[in-house]
């Protein structure tokens, strides 16, 4: 099946769907400090670096399915959370007017857990509403990647629709039996982690591709909870910000002295997982090259990302669907159905 990618970041949903046999035609990322990394790993693939506002359906190419992850930090419960009236928030409907005129057999998108919060409501209806209207049946559901063989508790909502006629909907992969540890996926990197240079720049020092990690001080939010996790716990959801990364297992415990108020245990020197540990974490594979300049914009790309297992999990039950519904006629004359899974 052939997949136009849009809002594609550094590629973790694109991976997955490429790992389960999609093939992609042609890719859509505006920011300059993340589409280099994009362009390394998927040198085949039509990547488009132009504002989805500024681009026509006209010049996508025809395709079975549209995937991508519109901008999440207006939903985002570390952001301001203004939703819809954010301009980021406002790119949602550039999506949804290229679903409008490509008219794919399936769409895919992707957004932060936040978007579920009740002041959002009326505008997750709404785009809800405008997939319906469409011709799709729409299944609104919330997954935890530690579910899907990820070791990290990550929630993310995603918006998946089905033409019509199909008269069937996404429903969740089957969950993975074990859960990962930070043990299974990152031990063998706890050696030759070096840190950034002076303003958190890239290392040219680090052995291993990538292994460098964000140094600084600690901040008052930073210190207000656990952020030690244990070889054997998965990990804690992996943030799109160096200054933010969870510490390391090997780092001090901490322990709450009071309200809102950590401090580490002893004093051996703490330190952030680099940015190879977060992106093993997050299931990207070893050979995946990240390109950038400061460490934070490494760090950015990789937590923005979808967890590659967990896009290859919902790719292959997408397949799976599409292999049923070979030979069923397509068309959007009625409206779509509605269920939502969270």
């Amino acid at each position: 099946m052939k997949v136009v990618s849009l809002f594609s970041g550094c590629g973790g949903l694109d991976l997955g769907f490429k790992q389960a046999g999609f093939d992609f035609l042609w890719a859509n990322e505006f920011d300059p400090k993340i589409y280099p990394t994009f362009a390394k790993n998927f040198p085949k693939v039509e990547l488009d670096t132009r504002s989805i506002t500024n681009i026509k359906p006209g010049e996508i190419p025809n395709c079975d399915g549209i995937i991508g992850g519109p901008p999440c930090q207006s939903w985002s419960a570390f952001g301001k959370g203004r939703g819809m009236n954010d301009p980021r928030g406002k790119l949602i409907n550039s999506y949804i007017k290229i679903i409008e005129a490509k008219r794919p057999k399936f769409f895919l998108a992707e957004n932060v857990q936040g978007i579920l919060f009740e002041r959002h409501r009326q505008s997750l209806n709404k785009i809800l509403n405008a997939f319906l209207n469409l011709g799709y049946n729409v299944n609104c559901l919330s997954l935890n990647a530690s579910d899907y063989g990820v070791a990290q508790s990550r929630k993310r909502v995603f918006i998946v629709g089905y033409a019509s006629s199909f008269d069937e909907y996404f429903f969740a992969p089957e969950k993975n039996r074990k859960k990962m540890t930070l043990k299974d996926v990152i031990y063998d990197l706890r050696k030759n982690a070096v840190s950034g240079l002076k303003f958190n720049k890239r290392n040219p020092k680090a052995k291993i591709k990538n292994h460098e990690y964000f140094h600084g001080s600690f901040s008052s939010h930073y210190m207000s909870r656990n952020r030690v996790k244990e070889w054997e716990d998965t990990s804690f959801t992996i943030q799109a910000s160096g200054r933010h990364a969870p510490c390391h297992p090997d780092s001090p415990k901490m322990k709450k002295i009071k309200k809102d108020v950590c401090v580490f245990e002893s004093s051996k020197t703490p330190r952030r997982l680099t940015i190879r540990e977060c992106a093993t974490i997050q299931s990207f594979p070893k050979n995946f090259k990240f390109d950038y300049l400061y460490l934070n914009d490494g760090y950015k790309m990789i937590g923005n990302a979808v967890p590659v297992k967990v896009a290859k999990k919902i790719a292959l039950q997408i397949k799976k669907d599409f292999l049923r519904f070979d030979n069923l006629p397509i068309n959007f004359k009625k409206k779509g159905k509605l269920i939502k899974s969270f």
